[in-house]
């Protein structure tokens, strides 16, 4: 993993991805990408490019599914999460994203991208969450207090930022959207936005720290 070339510091040297869906079952998982579906992930063209490093290939219908990424000798660093749809069916696509990581200071910080393809605009809403974080109904320890969040395009213009979502120039469209985050001190920006690549980076006001949510929703309207 690299920025503009130059390997990040702490990175985590070798990644241990798992795949699970909402019924419960088994999840998928991989550790060296070449392990198991080394012929099948070349033909993407978007193999990773250290054998260390885990990728999973798999045709999945319709529902909600979590990836987790961690150390496979329980060692800690920063690592990078992708999702790439193949369908080139018209009626396939993917709708949300949703990344949970701990929050830390200067680049140690949440990023969270999504990519727009086609040709037409499309509104996308995008959440940083914290106190309202929850495992089965109980808030997550150690969340970030007061998230605040920021959006970049791919030339890395900051588009907006928003510390807490009823501050936002168009809250109120926020809300008619039915999304708006649970607490105040959440981030939220909604906008229309074309094809192209988008970056939202999520951070504690006055380097706060803990664990925080960045969410972005394609909306239909």
């Amino acid at each position: 993993m690299n920025v503009n070339g130059t390997p990040v510091p702490g990175r985590l040297q070798d990644p241990y991805l798992e795949l699970h869906d909402s019924s419960g079952s088994p999840p998928i998982i991989n550790d060296n990408w070449r392990d198991l579906q080394e012929a099948e992930i070349q033909q993407t063209g978007l193999a990773p490019a250290d054998d260390q490093e885990s990728a999973i290939v798999k045709r999945l219908p319709p529902g909600n599914y979590t990836a987790i990424i961690r150390g496979a000798d329980g060692s800690p660093g920063i690592g990078l999460v992708e999702l790439y749809d193949l369908s080139t069916a018209d009626s396939s696509e993917l709708a949300n994203l949703s990344v949970r990581a701990d929050v830390g200071t200067d680049d140690n910080v949440l990023i969270d991208g999504i990519i727009l393809s086609g040709g037409s605009t499309k509104r996308v809403l995008f959440r940083a969450l914290g106190p309202s974080v929850k495992t089965n109904g109980t808030t997550v320890p150690g969340a970030l207090a007061n998230p605040e969040m920021d959006l970049f395009d791919a030339n890395g213009t900051l588009l907006r930022t928003n510390d807490n979502w009823p501050d936002a120039p168009n809250a109120g469209e926020i809300t008619a959207t039915g999304l708006a985050p649970p607490d105040n001190n959440e981030s939220a920006i909604l906008l229309s936005l074309g094809p192209g690549n988008y970056t939202a980076v999520v951070r504690g006001v006055n380097r706060t720290t803990g664990i925080s949510l960045a969410e972005a929703y394609k909306l239909n309207n």
